[in-house]
């Protein structure tokens, strides 16, 4: 599935695939589709939670499918018409069954809000980002949490990790992740490493109203912000575009932008290497990132 956007470059856009679950309109980013195809029978897997309907083999690659209706608690209005969508994200691929799909919607990261909480921290949210068009709202939805609360180990891994030297672990780390669960579980892996000055936001304006808040301060820039790991996909402005933002302004380029994306591949890495990012870390491989910092910062 080709796409134009992903070869552009810090335009805060992204196109969202419109999709139907019920009655209801969901979006995922066009970056992460492979394909689509009509909905088959799947060979289930024992004890595995409802929501897990099983795998296939289509091309003779195992697909893993998770049920949206399940999970969302929705009812397909005609079965025999139902859709998988074919990702490929955190280095799994995965479909999700739908009930239909309407069409790309290209839409700026501006125009994205965050889902008001619905409980005390929002950790149990599953909508990331809510998308409004002129005659409809469409929930952007978090597929890594989704994925996460069937198997935990396929969003993040911190296999590997080792422990920062203690001259460093008063560095001060920003965080941009917008998955409430994501953002909680990279600062306690990076706790865990031994680093205790972070700071997270869970969108990319926010992180860059803090970061650019330092441009006046005395001393060396490095000393108030010692590097940023920011996801790509977040409301109101994506992590191409905050790096960018970072890379050229004349006193805070010297900051390291670390993205860490379930969305890095080989056309990805090109676009994050366009706009300066300094590494670029697949999910769920948060140990690789964690060593890189330990050894640059």
């Amino acid at each position: 599935m080709e796409n134009n956007i992903l070869l552009e470059s810090g335009t805060n856009e992204l196109e969202v695939l419109e999709f139907m679950v019920g009655a209801q309109s969901f979006g995922i980013n066009i970056a992460k589709v492979n394909e689509i195809m009509n909905y088959q029978p799947m060979i289930p897997v024992p004890d595995s939670p409802p929501e897990f309907e099983g795998v296939f083999t289509p091309r003779d690659k195992v697909i893993s499918v998770i049920d949206l209706h399940k999970v969302l608690a929705k009812e397909s209005a005609d079965p025999s018409h139902d859709l998988l969508i074919i990702c490929n994200f955190n280095q799994m691929d995965v479909g999700f069954h739908v009930s239909s799909v309407k069409g790309i919607q290209r839409i700026s990261w501006e125009d994205i809000e965050k889902p008001p909480k619905i409980s005390g921290d929002g950790a149990n949210n599953i909508a990331t980002g809510i998308a409004k068009l002129s005659d409809r709202i469409i929930l952007v939805l978090d597929f890594e949490k989704i994925v996460s609360d069937i198997n935990r180990s396929a969003v993040i891994d911190p296999t590997g990790a080792t422990q920062a030297d203690a001259s460093k672990t008063s560095k001060h780390i920003v965080i941009a992740e917008d998955s409430p669960f994501l953002n909680t579980l990279i600062q306690s892996t990076l706790g865990e490493a031994g680093y205790a000055n972070i700071v997270s936001f869970d969108n990319g304006k926010d992180a860059w109203d803090y970061i650019s808040g330092h441009k006046h301060l005395s001393g060396d820039i490095l000393d108030h912000v010692s590097c940023l790991i920011s996801d790509i996909e977040m409301p109101q402005m994506d992590g191409h575009h905050l790096t960018k933002l970072i890379k050229d302004d004349d006193t805070l380029h010297r900051i390291p932008v670390y993205l860490f994306s379930s969305l890095i591949n080989d056309q990805m890495r090109v676009k994050g290497e366009s706009v300066g990012a300094d590494a670029q870390f697949s999910k769920p491989q948060i140990g690789a990132l964690i060593n890189y910092i330990n050894e640059h910062i």
